[in-house]
This record gives C-alpha cells, structure tokens and sequence, in this order.
C-alpha cells in the first residue's frame, strides 16, 4: 500500500535519520526561498550545510543548498510507492547528496587553501568515524600511507576493515577482505535500491552468488562484479587471485571488496555493521 508523504511527515522525520557530525544534530527550519510553486517546503540545517525539502503530494525533493546558486533540478527525489518513503529518502541523502557536497565543498577548499587543506579535512572526518568505530567496539590501528591515513581492524572471524583517507576528494574507500557474508549486512546500505531484473549472469558460480543476491552489481569476468557509478559510491568485490577456482561459491568465501566516493556521514550511520 502506498504511503502519502505531508509536510508535516517528512523534514523532522529525515533531520532524525541524518548522524550528527562533531555534535552538531540536523534541525528543520523554515525554508528561505520558494523553490516549486505550490510546493510545501522545509530547509534542514547543519552546521554550514543545508538542504532543502519540498514536497508536492506524493513527491517529495530534495535540493543541496549551494550558496547563492539557484537551484535547476533536485539532487535525489522519492515519490510514495515505496513503504517506507521517509528512510528511502534519508539512505538517497546519505549515499548520494551528503557525499556529493563534501566533494564539492573539496573542489572549493583545494582552489582557495590547497590540497593539503583537503587531506587535513578529511582525516578529521576519518577521526571522527573512527572514535564511532572504537564506541561500537573496534579496536582500530592507524595505517600510514603514502597519500595519507587509514583505520583498519580485524573482525573475530578474521576479515579486516580499512578506512582510508588517500585522496582529496572529500570522500572516504573503504576495503574488506574476509568471508562474503561480511558484506551481507552492509551492501543493501551501499548499493542503490534495485530495479528490474537484469540479464542472468554467466559469468561464474562466484559470480552469480552475488548477483543473485544483489542484482545491483554487475559482473565484470569470472572473478569479480563491479557496481555504482562515478558520482555515486563505486567499487568491486572479487577473488583474492585472478587465478582462483570461481565455478562454486558460498557464504565463506574469501573476497576482496573495495567501495569509493562514500561519505562520512553514510559511514557513521554504518558503524555498528562494521564491526
């Protein structure tokens, strides 16, 4: 059954579902301009960022603020097929707008102050996800890098976690390498919803293991999928060896997995699958 979103349902609802960051919660206020004529409009705030919710009866958008930029087209829009439209549109907001913006607001940093202002930024949101990280559990070891810093902790049942700040994106890579099933819990968060069934995957048995599970990935040869695209979280899982048997798979099979462009905000409501 369809669920109608109101005005009165979706800007509170989606402030509670975005993580804080260094403290500071989302509030709802008052939207500042009129984006769609007839439209019932919130602005939720942060800090310096801002979003913008408008609402059209069944549709809700949602607008990155960008200074004094006019907004021209939604950033992600949810309509009320869904059940539950709210945290569909919150995980479109942390996968997709909430990364987008910390990439952008980088290009600014690296134009006015340099790279390495870009580098000091991002390690302080690697910081901030590590001390979630060590409150859910983990005992982390800080990895030197050539390009910069990175977490990383091993799980009981041996796979190991690595965050990484090695770029100057404004986003954060994350890797793995452990048993599939490691990722079960964390891919329905990363991937994009799935749409229609897609073509059967004669690539291997490893690989129709994931992509029957996942029909969001796709695979690339016998060893390995891919999913996501550049301006969304990205990446791969595979075999650990190009030469590795892939006719049969299981829940315990080894991979190795890495994800790009993924915000912080995204891998601080991820934390407790982490672990």
């Amino acid at each position: 059954m369809s669920t109608l979103i109101s005005h009165a349902e979706t800007a509170a609802p989606l402030a509670a579902l975005l993580p804080a960051r260094r403290g500071v919660p989302w509030t709802v206020e008052p939207a500042p301009q009129l984006i769609r004529a007839g439209g019932a409009m919130s602005r939720l705030v942060q800090g310096n960022r801002a979003l913008d919710v408008v609402e059209l009866g069944g549709r809700v958008e949602v607008y990155a603020d960008r200074d004094s930029m006019a907004p021209v087209a939604p950033d992600v829009v949810v309509t009320e097929t869904g059940p539950d439209p709210v945290a569909e549109l919150s995980a479109l907001v942390l996968r997709i707008v909430l990364p987008r913006m910390d990439r952008e607001a980088a290009r600014a940093t690296r134009s006015a102050h340099g790279r390495d202002q870009v580098v000091i930024d991002t390690t302080a949101d690697l910081n901030e996800i590590g001390f979630s990280l060590i409150d859910h559990g983990a005992h982390l070891d800080v990895v030197a890098h050539p390009d910069g810093v990175g977490l990383t902790w091993t799980l009981d049942n041996g796979a190991e976690w690595g965050l990484w700040a090695i770029t100057s994106t404004g986003n954060l890579t994350v890797s793995y390498e452990g048993p599939v099933s490691g990722l079960y819990g964390v891919l329905p968060v990363l991937l994009p919803a799935a749409g229609p069934a897609g073509s059967d995957d004669v690539g291997s048995g490893f690989t129709r293991h994931l992509t029957d599970r996942f029909p969001q990935v796709r695979a690339v040869d016998a060893h390995s999928v891919e999913f996501g695209h550049h301006d969304d979280v990205n990446g791969y899982i595979a075999l650990p060896a190009s030469d590795e048997p892939a006719t049969g798979a299981d829940s315990s099979r080894r991979v190795a997995a890495h994800f790009a462009n993924v915000g912080a905000d995204l891998l601080l409501s991820l934390a407790p699958l982490l672990i």
